[in-house]
């Protein structure tokens, strides 16, 4: 992100800028938005609740994970016309439909399909921070607990983190045959019928996320997809894959023209959010920075990280002398 700079121009007078953007026929009050995360409850017990509230509130779009620990029919009213629905391609015709249904009787209004996860990774960081699900009752966790009195009293108040969107299916039984069945059952199915089948079946706008080559991106508007979203899943899946913000300037190269860029990894403030909207982006999304407030603060993290976020953008756009997105192309060097 850091090789990307800007060229201020000055002696502008009084400016007054704008962050508000339209996609899909939707006007959010700014160009960013909320990534789908996996187990969001261990990170803050309630977590997609304070995420989607906050959403709501600021009219961003908030993206809920298959693999996240609350139910689409609680996540989307919650969000209030601002859910999106990330969709693990399920290998089951059946649970696919279902879960689709579910997410369009909930509110959602635009379904993403997660393209970059074709196999579980080993992911060593998480190995080596003995993240699992579900939680190992043990010394380091009771000691851990007793050290983050505010988690923990979170956690007694909201529950166990469980992966509320498909343990009610009939293949999962228990939390640990959950995860089990998280890991066999999605992914590894995503195929040019199976999109065209996903496509038959939403009504609404349809991304495909986790698209690094142009040529790939071309396929994805040939199958339907209304737009694709440049990333790279935070380098979490493969770490010497291709940086998502290298990636992003030859795709909107290739279909800028006809369909909206969308952009997600390795965005930490308002800055970045700018560098990705000058080179083409239509929407931006973070995750990890949210997960960081939610951390920080709890159920007010989501709000503060959106401040600091829109904060920083309004900052940049003053800074270099823009009213509007659309000229923070003109300003790159």
């Amino acid at each position: 992100m850091r090789k990307i700079r800007f060229l201020p121009e000055f002696l502008k007078g009084e400016i007054n800028p704008s962050t508000s953007t339209e996609l899909f026929g939707v006007t959010y009050d700014a160009p960013f938005g909320i990534a789908p995360v996996g187990l969001t409850s261990l990170m803050w017990p309630g977590a997609d609740a304070a995420l989607a509230a906050a959403a709501a509130k600021h009219r961003i779009p908030y993206t809920l994970s298959t693999v996240a620990t609350e139910k689409p029919e609680v996540a989307g009213p919650a969000a209030d016309g601002m859910g999106w629905f990330q969709l693990y391609p399920p290998k089951q015709e059946n649970l696919r439909r279902d879960i689709i249904d579910r997410a369009a009787k909930s509110g959602f209004t635009t379904l993403v399909v997660t393209a970059d996860v074709p196999w579980p990774s080993r992911r060593e960081r998480q190995r080596k921070a003995h993240v699992r699900v579900p939680l190992a009752i043990g010394p380091k966790l009771i000691t851990q607990t007793a050290l983050r009195p505010a988690w923990t009293m979170a956690l007694l108040r909201r529950g166990m983190p469980r992966f509320r969107t498909i343990e009610d299916y009939p293949e999962t039984k228990s939390m640990k045959t959950v995860a089990g069945f998280a890991t066999t059952s999605l992914g590894n199915t995503l195929s040019a019928e199976y999109l065209t089948a996903v496509r038959e079946q939403w009504e609404g706008p349809l991304v495909v996320k986790g698209i690094l080559s142009p040529e790939g991106a071309r396929r994805c508007v040939e199958l339907g997809a209304d737009a694709v979203q440049v990333s790279n899943h935070g380098a979490r899946q493969l770490n010497g894959t291709v940086a998502g913000i290298d990636a992003l300037a030859p795709i909107v190269a290739e279909v800028g023209s006809d369909v909206p860029v969308l952009f997600d990894s390795g965005v930490r403030d308002g800055l970045d959010v700018a560098r990705a909207i000058a080179l083409g982006a239509s929407m931006v999304f973070c995750g990890r920075a949210f997960m960081f407030g939610l951390g920080a603060l709890g159920d007010a993290g989501p709000s503060h990280t959106y401040e600091i976020l829109q904060d920083g953008l309004i900052n940049t756009m003053y800074q270099v002398g823009c009213t509007s997105l659309d000229e923070l192309a003109d300003r790159l060097v």
